[in-house]
C-alpha cells in the first residue's frame, strides 16, 4: 500500500494530478467530461449529506434547489483555482479549506467517476492510479507557473494544435479566465489579481508554449 509523504494542510495550495491505469482513455465523450465536472462541483463542498449518484436521481427541481443550497452555504473542502481534464488524466490547482479536505474531495471524485465509467461502458477494475499526486506550492512564482502549466496542457500534449483553440477548450478553466464562460467551481480572484486585464493574463500564458512543449518532449523521451 502507498502512503503519502507530503502532508495536506489547511490553507496551503497544491497541484493535484492523476492519470488512468495504463494510460487508458477514460474521457471518451463530451458527456464523460461533463459528468466529471458535475462530480467535481458537487464534492468540493463539505457536509453534503448524500452521494452524487443519489443526487442525480432527484427530480429536477429538488436537484436544482439542493445544488443552489450548497453554493449558498459556501462550506467547501477546497478552493479550485485552475483545472484541466485530458483524455487520460487531470490537473487541479487547489487550496485545502477543511481538515482532510483534499483527501476526501479526491477520493469522492475519483470513486464516483470510476463507478460511472465502469457502469456506462460495462468496464471492470480500477480507473485511476492508486494514489493521486500532490505537490505543495511554496511561492507566488510557482503558483503562477503551475496555473500556466495546467492551462497549457492541452496544447503541450498536442490535444490542441492551434493556440486560438485553447480558450475554446471546454474542459479547462482557461476558458473561464478568458471570460468565455463563468463556471462557479472556479475561484478566479487570486490569479486575476496578478494581472491588470484579461489580455495580460493571456500574454503571460501563451508566451511559454514552445518552451513547455520542449520540456514535455524531453520528459517523454526520458520516460519511454
Amino acid at each position: 500500500m502507498s502512503y503519502r509523504i507530503i502532508p495536506l494542510v489547511n490553507g496551503q495550495i497544491y497541484h493535484l494530478f492523476n492519470r488512468s491505469v495504463a494510460r487508458e482513455t477514460i474521457f471518451l465523450k463530451s458527456t464523460d467530461y461533463l459528468r466529471f465536472l458535475e462530480v467535481v462541483d458537487f464534492y468540493r463542498f463539505v457536509e453534503i449529506g448524500m452521494r452524487f449518484s443519489h443526487f442525480k436521481r432527484l427530480e429536477t427541481n429538488r436537484r436544482n434547489n439542493f445544488i443552489n443550497d450548497l453554493h449558498k452555504s459556501d462550506k467547501k473542502s477546497v478552493d479550485i483555482y485552475t483545472f484541466t481534464i485530458m483524455p487520460n488524466h487531470f490537473h487541479f490547482l487547489v487550496k485545502q479549506l477543511s481538515e482532510d479536505g483534499i483527501k476526501k474531495f479526491m477520493s469522492q471524485v475519483q470513486n464516483s467517476y470510476a463507478k460511472y465509467l465502469n457502469t456506462k461502458y460495462q468496464r471492470t477494475g480500477s480507473v485511476f492510479q492508486e494514489m493521486f499526486k500532490a505537490i505543495r506550492i511554496e511561492t507566488e512564482e510557482q503558483f503562477l507557473h503551475l496555473s500556466r502549466y495546467i492551462h497549457l496542457n492541452p496544447l503541450t500534449s498536442y490535444i490542441l494544435k492551434n493556440i486560438n483553440d485553447l480558450e475554446k477548450y471546454p474542459w479547462s478553466s482557461y476558458m473561464d479566465y478568458m471570460e468565455k464562460r463563468n463556471l462557479s467551481l472556479v475561484s478566479r480572484n487570486i490569479i486575476n489579481s496578478y494581472f491588470s486585464n484579461v489580455d495580460k493574463l493571456k500574454e503571460f500564458t501563451v508566451n511559454q508554449i514552445d518552451y513547455q512543449r520542449k520540456l514535455e518532449l524531453i520528459k517523454h523521451l526520458i520516460l519511454d
